[in-house]
């Protein structure tokens, strides 16, 4: 994992130090300058389009990005389709209701255009991911580039997933064993501030078998199950919104999972939830600091992985 040092923040724009190695093959915020300038326009653009045409793929965008560095590292494999001998990472349980791999696809048959075997989709993802979160009205920040991609995509591995029955306990012992703090946790579980969860993930909470789970917002998790196991409900009232109304969910008992209203039910955790609730200033700062730490995870550098010409398959 990446030597992190500390984080500045510069007129709102998250300014990360850190030590990836020594010499050409290391991450870098400069890493395209020379080699393919217009990377940083072009994910933007392309991104800038696809939420203008639907703002939910904010969320899906993030939440690939998390699946992705969760596993393996920020390596990009859970782009990588599954083949016959094959069943691969986006084909597990966990991970069938990400979507948005046709942003990624867009982006790089542009770049390919323009610098061809340069850009890696590990950080076409990160960068889109970051950039979701900037049109959503979350926080501007910059992240190190030069990430390369993983040859390996296998379903078992997303075992390592954090499940949305855990509670704050699971989920602090989960992310510590990635290096994150509770604090960095409940800052990360933020990003539900974008997007939707199914019935099927939060179904066992009801009837009545959720003590910590507000009444009324029980019969409005009812209400949405009345439709199927693959009935959505929002996180908070702003589903495209990056804001802190999620935590303000929280502090009211309407969280949707069990992972999300344990955080504000446990004292290891309760603080970070009400000061995030308060100050939403704070929680975008502790956010993007954690999001750039994230986007550090095992990365993969020079020969230890390659540049797919195709996000979808390994060379």
């Amino acid at each position: 994992m990446a030597n992190l040092l500390t984080v500045f923040v510069v007129m709102g724009v998250i300014v990360s130090g850190f030590r990836m190695g020594l010499g050409a093959d290391g991450l870098d915020m400069n890493y395209y300058l020379f080699s393919c300038p217009f990377v940083e326009s072009v994910v933007k653009d392309i991104v800038n389009r696809a939420l203008e045409d639907d703002p939910t793929l904010a969320a899906a965008l993030l939440r690939m990005h998390f699946h992705d560095c969760f596993i393996q590292g920020c390596d990009g494999s859970i782009l990588i389709d599954s083949t016959r001998g094959n069943t691969a990472e986006k084909d597990s349980p966990a991970n069938l209701s990400l979507r948005g791999y046709e942003i990624i696809d867009d982006i790089k048959e542009e770049l390919e255009r323009q610098c061809p075997g340069v850009v890696s989709c590990a950080d076409i993802l990160a960068l889109a991911a970051r950039d979701a979160v900037f049109f959503a009205g979350g926080p501007v920040y910059d992240i190190p580039k030069g990430r390369k991609d993983g040859t390996r995509s296998k379903i078992e591995d997303t075992v390592n997933l954090p499940s949305p029955n855990f509670n704050a306990s699971d989920l602090i012992k989960m992310f510590g064993q990635h290096g994150f703090s509770a604090q960095e946790m409940v800052a990360l579980s933020g990003a539900h501030t974008l997007g939707v969860a199914r019935c099927s993930s939060f179904k066992n909470r009801l009837p009545k078998k959720d003590p910590t789970l507000n009444s009324v917002f029980a019969k409005t998790l009812s209400q949405t199950c009345s439709a199927g196991d693959n009935a959505e409900q929002p996180f908070d009232e702003t589903r495209n919104d990056f804001d802190n109304l999620y935590f303000d969910a929280l502090v009211s008992g309407d969280g949707v999972l069990t992972s999300d209203q344990t955080l504000f039910v446990s004292p290891k955790t309760r603080n970070f939830v009400n000061s995030y609730a308060q100050n939403q200033a704070l929680f975008f700062l502790d956010f993007q600091e954690a999001m750039v730490k994230m986007s550090l995870l095992d990365v993969k550098e020079g020969s230890k992985g390659q540049v797919r010409d195709n996000c979808r398959k390994i060379n």
